[in-house]
């Protein structure tokens, strides 16, 4: 690897953005630097190197790229919105970055078995549990799993025990601020800031 995290952060952070984001998607991009935090965290761990890995709700390609740049085998970067994959397929094409496979489809019709799931899902605030198909998808088909999700203790709670039930073990290892700058009617401030957990879950061992 010919780079430091904070030059995957900022390879990360100019990757194109969407042109017009959904609302009801809540397609907020992925910050670089905490795509870099988790990404990095994941690499460290041996979650990524050699690894096939899925990117469920890949947006603009930014952890799936990322993946990629760390060193994993093969990328499957997944999404229901075409706007979105053309983005990402463009990120990609101008960072001359290959074998990432990018699947239109929705997050429940993902059938393609993985080592690693990296993903930072729906937070739920325009459509409740919008975040539950990412999650019983994810432990479906990876044995680890590196996610996002709002700091909050109802949130945190529901994560533990939604994911155990799924005979995984969850571990927060990290909690950092999320960046999302004015881009739906709603918002009032040019940039708001939210306080996000990076999850890692690893299917337990019996």
């Amino acid at each position: 690897m010919a780079f430091k995290k904070k030059q995957l952060a900022k390879i990360l952070s100019e990757l194109k953005r969407f042109k017009n984001p959904k609302v009801e998607l809540e397609q907020y991009v992925t910050p670089g630097d905490v795509a870099a935090e988790l990404l990095w965290n994941a690499y460290l761990r041996g979650d990524i190197i050699e690894k096939t890995v899925g990117d469920l709700g890949t947006g603009t390609g930014v952890l799936a790229i990322g993946a990629m740049l760390l060193g994993a085998k093969k990328v499957y970067a997944l999404d229901c919105d075409v706007d979105a994959l053309r983005v990402a397929e463009r990120n990609a094409v101008n960072l001359e970055v290959n074998n990432i496979v990018f699947v239109q489809k929705d997050v429940s019709f993902f059938d393609q078995k993985v080592d690693t799931v990296v993903m930072n899902p729906p937070f739920g605030c325009q459509n409740k549990n919008a975040d539950r198909p990412f999650l019983e998808k994810a432990c479906e088909k990876a044995d680890v799993v590196y996610s996002v999700h709002l700091a909050q203790d109802e949130v945190r709670g529901f994560i533990k025990r939604f994911v155990e039930k799924l005979g995984f073990k969850v571990e927060v290892f990290e909690t950092v601020s999320f960046e999302i700058p004015r881009q739906f009617f709603f918002h009032e401030k040019r940039l708001e800031r939210v306080v996000v957990d990076l999850y890692r879950f690893e299917k337990k061992v019996f």
